[in-house]
């Protein structure tokens, strides 16, 4: 397992393009706890950091495909960096102004959100142009998911420490400066500098033309929400077993089931259709969501949701794949951003859907919403299942790779990843 990932890692320019560009997410990925961090310690109200927090989601939601369309257009040095140095702008002007007046404040939030660099769909992007094998960009895509979780996990430490060290504002302005230099690692790389998109046909749905994508998107989104459910239902639970930190346990849980899972799915080769597949891996998904009902005590109850977490990096990681297959040719760092997108505003729906289920009927009806969303998900999965194993050379995704430079056909495989 660890010699197929050093493999990958060892490839000119992979570890710089992993690294920078999860370096380069770190202000997205703290955003919202150094919003309410920062809000706290400036004697604002829980609700106005919860606000604040929210508008920077929203716009961030919006701002990615968006700006992912431009890197299809443009290339990724001429839109990521200046999009970073613009985010990290905005969240400094935030840092010093405060949250008075409040206008200034909602537009300094939203405008962070909103030019969030689309870093992650475009690393999406460069890796076949990195990876020469099929297979290690399929690993890559499971190294990139578990990654991710990594990140998500240490970045709300980080911003915890440059609060204790410093303070609230400090951590706004180091960790968005941080990203700036993530972006840019990454845009000076040569695959980044070289990467260019497939011509593309002009059309003002942009990948959003391309049924398969849109059944996907329609999948994730309901695995988005079962994962928003799960903060508010646990901390309903822990609200009853222990506080603070018993959610701490259970959320920390859901991220290393997620890491162990997403490790295990990238350390082999998988043979038949993605889109079956990941109808197998939701239904595996959904499965281990409802054991979270019987809520036992903090101990089992955090192994529970540990097994909870094992599928959804891998869930994530085939996603990945069948973006790139369904992607209209031209538009792969936008169909990767509206993945973000999308999984983003399940989250949040999620997130408001439980809020309402836990004060009718309790955690265990919260816990119950996962389980649902998950069987959401099974279903638009298998009712879509033949748009969704399309070829990749219909309709409107190409059978050439976008990052070939010799241009050699690969029917298999359709916009910038070969996957």
């Amino acid at each position: 397992m660890a010699t197929g990932y050093l493999e990958i890692l060892r490839a000119r320019h992979a570890a710089r393009l992993l690294v920078g560009t999860l370096v380069g997410r770190l202000p997205n990925a703290t955003a919202a706890i150094a919003i309410v961090v920062f809000v706290r310690a400036e004697g604002g109200t829980y609700s106005l950091a919860g606000a604040l927090a929210a508008v920077y989601g929203v716009a961030n939601a919006v701002g990615q495909p968006v700006l992912g369309r431009l890197v299809d257009l443009r290339g990724q040095p001429r839109v990521q960096l200046p999009a970073a140095v613009l985010s990290a702008l905005a969240m400094a002007l935030f840092a010093f102004v405060g949250t008075e007046p409040p206008a200034v404040a909602y537009g300094a939030v939203a405008a962070a959100g909103l030019f969030t660099p689309p870093l992650e769909g475009g690393l999406r992007a460069l890796w076949a142009s990195v990876l020469p094998k099929e297979d290690h960009v399929h690993r890559a895509y499971a190294m990139d998911a578990v990654a991710q979780e990594v990140m998500f996990t240490v970045g709300p430490l980080l911003v915890t420490v440059c609060a204790s060290l410093w303070s609230a504002q400090a951590a706004l302005l180091v960790l968005n400066a941080i990203g700036v230099l993530g972006a840019l690692s990454v845009v000076l790389s040569p695959p980044s500098r070289a990467w260019r998109s497939a011509p593309r046909e002009a059309h003002w749905l942009g990948a959003l033309r391309s049924p398969g994508l849109l059944a996907l998107l329609g999948a994730l989104l309901a695995v988005g929400m079962a994962l928003g459910s799960i903060t508010v239902a646990a901390m309903t639970y822990a609200d009853g077993h222990g506080g603070n930190h018993v959610y701490g346990w259970l959320m920390a849980g859901i991220g290393l089931g997620a890491l162990v899972g997403g490790v295990a799915y990238g350390a082999r080769q998988w043979a038949g259709e993605p889109a079956r597949r990941l109808q197998v891996i939701v239904a595996l998904l959904t499965l281990c969501y409802l054991p979270l009902m019987l809520m036992p005590g903090p101990v089992p109850m955090t192994l529970l949701t540990v097994v909870a977490g094992l599928f959804l990096a891998p869930a994530i990681a085939c996603a990945f794949v069948l973006v790139d297959r369904h992607a209209p040719r031209g538009t792969v760092t936008e169909a990767f951003s509206w993945l973000v997108t999308t999984f983003t505003v399940g989250a949040s729906v999620g997130t408001g859907l439980t809020g309402p289920v836990v004060e009718a009927g309790g955690a265990l009806w919260g816990f119950a919403v996962p389980g649902a969303a998950g069987g959401v998900s099974l279903v638009v999965l298998i009712a879509t299942s033949r748009v969704m194993a399309a070829p990749a050379g219909r309709a409107v995704v190409a059978a050439r790779s976008e990052n070939d430079p010799n241009r050699a056909l690969e029917p298999r495989f359709s916009s910038g990843d070969r996957a």
